[in-house]
């Protein structure tokens, strides 16, 4: 299994070293991308990646060299501290670079490991930040470490120790989860954006090429009855609407 870790933190302090515990657990190969050392430009807010496509990003050597390494990565993990109650900036950036990706999701058959840490407060949140932002991108399965440090440490490292294991297993068996119905109504409203009747262009080409236009969900990721039936009717009821 080949793992890649982005770290999102300019240090390689407490989140870190919770990331190399969970390594020890994983028994695979590692990539590691430390944000900091990619020196990132802001995002402008162009929408270039959004109207015209990816491509046509000003930095778009940059992120495309990270977004390679996760497309060839059997799971990945995304690490950051809290800062200001937030991800740290350098991982924000990265993320609005991938504003595309809540438009035209790629990653539905990657699984995630979130890990934040925290000195006061927030962490919980900022995982869940993350986890929303991994499940726009697509990604089946998304697992999350969140605690403030100064808790006991044999309680730390037993709950990092057994997600890190859930993790792991999931990982190996390939297995696909049932996406939530959040995700499903999420899928059906780009879909509905692309068949409409102005659409963005880039959208409409990326929906029929990879025929996702033509299902429920990913056909990577199998529906139940009740949530084809869902995913059809969201669908019916979104495309009127736009």
């Amino acid at each position: 299994m080949k793992y890649v870790i982005i770290n999102g933190s300019p240090r390689k302090k407490n989140t870190w070293a919770i990331v190399k515990h969970i390594q020890s657990n994983l028994e695979a190969t590692f990539e590691e991308i430390h944000l900091k050392d990619y020196n990132i430009p802001l995002c402008n807010g162009c929408y270039n990646c959004i109207l015209k496509g990816e491509k046509y990003c000003p930095h778009f050597d940059k992120i495309n060299t990270i977004m390679d390494k996760l497309k060839s990565a059997d799971a990945f993990i995304i690490a950051s501290p809290v800062y200001a109650m937030n991800v740290t900036a350098i991982l924000k950036n990265f993320i609005d670079h991938t504003a595309y990706l809540y438009h035209r999701p790629e990653f539905f058959t990657k699984k995630a490991l979130v890990v934040v840490s925290t000195a006061g407060a927030g962490q919980k949140k900022v995982a869940k930040y993350i986890d929303e932002t991994l499940r726009h991108w697509g990604v089946n399965k998304v697992y999350k470490i969140a605690f403030a440090c100064g808790a006991k440490e044999s309680l730390e490292t037993k709950d990092i120790d057994k997600t890190a294991i859930k993790f792991k297993k999931d990982v190996e068996t390939a297995k696909m989860h049932s996406p939530k119905f959040g995700d499903i109504i999420f899928f059906n409203v780009w879909k509905a954006m692309a068949v409409g009747e102005n659409p963005i262009e880039t959208d409409k080409e990326f929906w029929i090429n990879n025929d996702l236009i033509n299902h429920d969900f990913s056909p990577d990721v199998k529906l139940g009855f009740f949530k084809k039936i869902f995913s059809k009717l969201m669908f019916n009821i979104l495309k009127r609407v736009m």
